[in-house]
């Protein structure tokens, strides 16, 4: 589904917050479309699980063809992290990475380039603390129930 964001050039900024076990929340700036707020059960995976990032994508495009592509997008994403994390991959350079299965079912990734994103010290990440709280409360009620989690397949990666 990585075309879905215009192979990630659609998505311009955001920032995740899992200081909250089992929870993502956070709001990311889309091309034509705008601030959208996420609401997702999971964590990120243990490089950055419970911390808060940033991020504003280097190769973003402000593509009007975005609009068509991108017009069905909730203004809450809810649904269930598959894996966020700053080094994804073993074999690959680290990288942020954020990747999540929606409530409709779509399957979403955005790969930003190294140096997009960076961890937020405790400091920063208080300033959202009540952003936050507000994405939580108004994303629970949708918020979907985490899938049981197929045994992972030897080839699998992440």
């Amino acid at each position: 589904m990585a075309e879905k964001f215009g192979g990630y050039r659609w998505v311009k900024a955001g920032w995740l917050d899992n200081r909250t076990p089992g929870v993502v929340v956070g709001t990311m700036e889309f091309a034509a479309v705008g601030p959208v707020d996420f609401s997702l059960d999971g964590d990120f995976k243990p490089d950055i699980a419970g911390r808060m990032f940033a991020f504003t994508n280097s190769q973003f495009f402000d593509d009007p063809n975005a609009a068509s592509s991108l017009a069905d997008m909730d203004g809450v994403q809810t649904g269930v992290v598959s894996s966020i994390s700053f080094d994804p991959h073993p074999l690959l350079e680290p990288h942020p990475y954020i990747e999540w299965f929606a409530g409709d079912g779509q399957h979403c990734r955005i790969e930003l380039r190294d140096g997009d994103a960076r961890l937020l010290e405790p400091s920063e990440a208080s300033g959202y603390t009540e952003r936050s709280a507000k994405i939580l409360d108004a994303g629970a009620v949708q918020s979907v129930q985490t899938p049981t989690a197929p045994e992972p397949a030897g080839d699998e990666w992440f």
